[in-house]
């Protein structure tokens, strides 16, 4: 019986993969994505010199030269190294944050869609009290106060945007909570929790990877917005931020210090979206039921 049943598990996964690369920009955008994944997973691997090293000798090499693959910055360090390097802070404070987000969003807009009433309009209070401020001009002032570092950065991003997700949650929760097959799980005796988790969360599934995948470009470009402004990633840390806010008095000399890092984030942050709008696509292609 294990045989059979692992076997009907690889022919469901097939075809879902089938169906999910059937929509040419959900197609795209994984195309994108596990390349930038690959490059962050494997970016140790892949550096052809330490990101950290110096040789003011070989200072603004254009690309290629003397085997640096995107040239040299102001201090003789290789170019494709530290855009790896950046690459793998950026998509590990990027993702991290996101989770925090999803986590702390999803709980609190399952509970209010659950719990009509005082409760869902005190969530949907505190949910207004953080969007009155830009998250990003928040961060400044707790990054400014409390200092850098990952940690600090990691945990101002995940505690300051969650309400995107909690408002998606509420919306969609309460449509499900309204539908019959809730209402005949409560009336079944179903309890609160395994109607939350077993027949709600499951059909929000769609959205939040969309929601994640989208706000995933939008906190890259928070870190490396901080990182520019000095107050996100520490001084020397080889990420993107960083790199661009190094480059600015040598755009004029060597305009390869600003187009890489640049570059680099237009990339990710095109990747993400692309995975968005895909996944956002198959939903809508489900929905519709027109799926092959």
């Amino acid at each position: 019986m294990r045989p059979v049943a692992q076997a009907s598990g690889v022919s469901r996964l097939w075809d879902a993969a089938r169906r999910a690369l059937s929509v040419a920009e959900l197609a795209l955008g994984i195309a994108l994505f596990l390349l930038v994944l690959l490059l962050a997973l494997f970016g140790v691997a892949l550096q052809t010199h330490d990101p950290m090293a110096s040789d003011l000798m070989r200072r603004f090499l254009p690309f290629g030269a003397e085997g640096h693959l995107l040239g040299t910055d102001h201090m003789g360090r290789d170019m494709w190294s530290r855009m790896l390097a950046g690459l793998q802070w950026s998509m590990a404070c990027a993702f991290t944050a996101n989770v925090i987000n999803l986590f702390i969003g999803a709980t609190l807009g399952l509970l209010a869609a659950e719990r009509p009433g005082w409760t869902r309009n005190v969530v949907r209070q505190v949910a207004d009290i953080f969007q009155a401020f830009p998250s990003l001009v928040a961060a400044i002032v707790v990054v400014v106060v409390i200092g850098d570092g990952f940690v600090t950065l990691v945990l101002t991003l995940g505690f300051l945007s969650w309400p995107i997700f909690m408002r998606v949650v509420y919306a969609e929760a309460s449509s499900l909570y309204s539908r019959d097959f809730v209402k005949a799980a409560r009336l079944a005796g179903v309890s609160r929790l395994a109607v939350m988790f077993g027949h709600v969360l499951p059909g929000l599934r769609a959205s939040l990877l969309v929601i994640f995948a989208l706000h995933f470009a939008a906190l890259l470009i928070a870190e490396s917005a901080l990182s520019f402004l000095g107050i996100g990633a520490p001084l020397g840390v080889p990420t993107w931020g960083n790199s661009l806010a190094e480059s600015r008095q040598y755009v004029l000399v060597a305009p390869q210090l600003l187009l890489v890092p640049a570059g680099a984030i237009i990339f990710t942050v095109i990747t993400m979206n692309v995975l968005g709008d895909g996944l956002a696509a198959y939903s809508r292609r489900r929905g519709r039921g027109i799926e092959p």
